[in-house]
């Protein structure tokens, strides 16, 4: 009796042992393996909603010891397979909590490090099926913080539509725009200063080069950034080298740095500001720089004025400023979309002093107006500047719709507060959204999708947008 239990518990245990052994495989097989120049990447499959991520990819060599403040190398070749199933570390920053009016989502979550140069692929499931435009997405943060891993830039939902999506890191603060005459001397273009901006043409050589792997069309991709990710969007578009390497660009609230703010340095005056900072940190010269920790180079010190980093106008890679470059026609010229705000300058205004001169000092609403008013006529100028030496189509948006926050309804759209619309991520942040949310979301995306298609945001369903024509 108990040698004939013994017989027919083995061929159960044998059925557990194939079940097990198929439900690994099944895996193996739902999360795709993607060959890349650098090695195999193995994604994560959303069953669900039938995308593919790969995330943590390096598209760059960590640029830490003796490639700190160097041009971006090669990423080093890796054996066996990658599991991209995690974000990779966001760059070196002072990280910031949760403030008005962005809450963590908003945020930096992830481990920050220098060894910081990743970037996050969306794609649907059918990788092979057929090339898909591409949308490639800048963090905004003022040069100084934010990550392509932050929860709004989820690129899931853009993906269901039927485009590839890609986040970036890339150098910021004193580690992505130091200029230093040794790092000038160094360098094999004379040039220093502007790290950051390479890492984001190093990105965007990467996925020329790797992106039709995952199913993305190298000759249809789309550069968008918001705030410093718009600027960075126009330094990309200003950068000989970066030509040919996107053929769309999408600027959100970036008109505004065509202001104060967007006046480059001069290389020598951005010199003499990194000797001044070598000596703020004791350093007499770079060799002694490199040796300091990131921590102590990010560290501030509040009894001296800060110095603030930015891109530098080299002569190579930054011929000029904006203005002057799409003046003389020697932009890469691409379909371009721009927009801002209505309460843009309800957090971040920095001019709406004079522009209230321009109104009653009775009436109430007159700072709110006069922000409106900068952006207004900053995102005219810029659009008017670039129809003059552009001959592709121009887009122009105005963005109004308050983030659901009955807490705080005087942020009303707020810098950044269109990000949610945009990615169609509504879900991310817990407010109290309305269909009416719902349906601007939908529509808003499918006009960033449709432009990064066609570089035309208009579609089957949607209310014409028509092209900027210039005045």
């Amino acid at each position: 009796m108990i040698k004939r239990n013994k017989f027919k518990v083995l061929p159960i245990i044998f059925c557990i042992l194939l079940l097990i052994e198929s439900c690994t495989t099944n895996r193996q097989l739902i999360n795709p393996i993607v060959k890349t120049q650098s090695g195999m990447v193995k994604g994560v499959m959303n069953e669900t909603r039938k995308i593919v991520s790969f995330k943590g990819i390096p598209f760059a060599a960590p640029p830490v010891g003796n490639l700190r403040w160097r041009e971006p190398q090669s990423p080093p070749m890796w054996e066996g397979i990658r599991n991209a199933d995690t974000f990779g570390n966001s760059a070196i920053q002072i990280k910031q909590g949760s403030r008005n009016p962005y809450s963590k989502e908003f945020m930096v979550q992830n481990d920050i490090s220098e060894d910081c140069l990743f970037l996050n692929i969306w794609t649907p499931e059918n990788i092979t099926a057929k090339k898909r435009a591409v949308l490639v997405f800048m963090h905004g943060g003022s040069l100084l913080e934010g990550s392509g891993a932050i929860d709004v830039y989820d690129g899931e939902e853009l993906s269901k539509k039927g485009i590839v999506v890609v986040t970036i890191n890339y150098r910021l603060g004193v580690f992505g725009f130091l200029a230093h005459p040794e790092l000038t001397r160094e360098s094999p273009n004379k040039v220093s200063g502007n790290y950051g901006l390479l890492d984001q043409i190093a990105a965007l050589k990467w996925i020329h080069s790797n992106i039709s792997s995952f199913g993305g069309d190298p000759s249809r991709v789309t550069i968008a950034g918001q705030s410093a990710g718009a600027g960075s969007v126009n330094a990309l578009i200003i950068t000989p080298q970066a030509a040919g390497f996107f053929h769309g660009a999408i600027t959100e609230s970036g008109s505004r740095l065509i202001n104060d703010r967007q006046i480059m340095p001069l290389l020598t005056d951005a010199e003499k500001l990194g000797v001044k900072f070598a000596q703020s940190k004791g350093a007499s010269n770079i060799a002694k720089l490199r040796e300091l920790t990131a921590e102590q180079l990010i560290k501030m010190d509040t009894t001296q004025p800060q110095i603030r980093f930015g891109r530098v106008i080299d002569g190579y890679y930054q011929l000029n400023n904006l203005s002057l470059v799409f003046a003389e026609g020697k932009q890469n010229d691409t379909h371009f979309m721009n927009g801002f705000n209505a309460d843009e300058t309800n957090y971040t205004g920095n001019k709406g002093e004079e522009f209230i001169s321009l109104y009653s000092k009775g009436n109430k609403n007159s700072e709110k107006i006069a922000g409106q008013q900068q952006s207004l006529v900053n995102a005219n100028l810029w659009m008017e500047l670039r129809s003059k030496t552009s001959k592709t189509n121009a887009y122009e948006y105005f963005f109004t719709r308050a983030i659901p926050w009955p807490e705080h309804p005087e942020f009303g759209a707020f810098h950044t507060g269109e990000i949610p619309y945009v990615f169609n991520n509504l879900k991310m942040i817990n407010r109290p959204w309305t269909s009416i949310d719902t349906l601007v979301a939908e529509r808003m995306s499918s006009y960033w999708i449709n432009f990064v298609k066609t570089g035309n945001p208009n579609g089957k369903g949607l209310p014409k947008w028509s092209s900027y024509q210039p005045k």
